[in-house]
């Protein structure tokens, strides 16, 4: 992660949005999440999306998408900071995105544990391991 300090302020480098934004909690969970799927599961980096609105009404925002070339979401990811457990209520929140969203699969993290998900038939159903982009594009 590149790092810098400014007025006695951390910042780290968002690869998405390609500049330095407040080095938060649950930013830190953000990129390092996106360096993960990108170096080691395959995302592309031009192929995701940062806070991007659910609809065009709502305030609410996922955390990142990744998309296949087409634009249409393969993975709608929801951070949460380090010191947060991830539980029923995130799942939930993730979901009454994914409604909106409709992406292959949901993946929650706060950077320590994570849980990935896809929803068949309205039943949840956990997966063992986050796919990769080429098994899901």
């Amino acid at each position: 992660m590149k790092l810098k300090t400014f007025n006695n302020k951390e910042y780290i480098f968002d690869q998405v949005r390609k500049k330095y934004v407040v080095n938060q909690p649950e930013e830190w969970v953000r990129q390092n999440t996106i360096s993960y799927l990108n170096e080691k599961k395959g995302y592309p980096i031009s192929l995701m999306a940062i806070e991007k609105k659910i609809d065009k009404t709502s305030k609410k925002r996922c955390d990142i998408i990744c998309y296949n070339p087409k634009k249409e979401p393969l993975i709608l990811i929801e951070c949460k900071s380090q010191n947060l457990k991830l539980n029923e209520n995130t799942i939930n929140q993730s979901i009454n995105y994914y409604k909106m969203i409709k992406a292959k699969f949901i993946l929650i993290t706060n950077g320590t544990h994570h849980f990935c998900f896809k929803i068949k038939n309205e039943e949840v159903i956990f997966l063992k391991n986050i796919p990769t982009y080429l098994d899901i594009k």
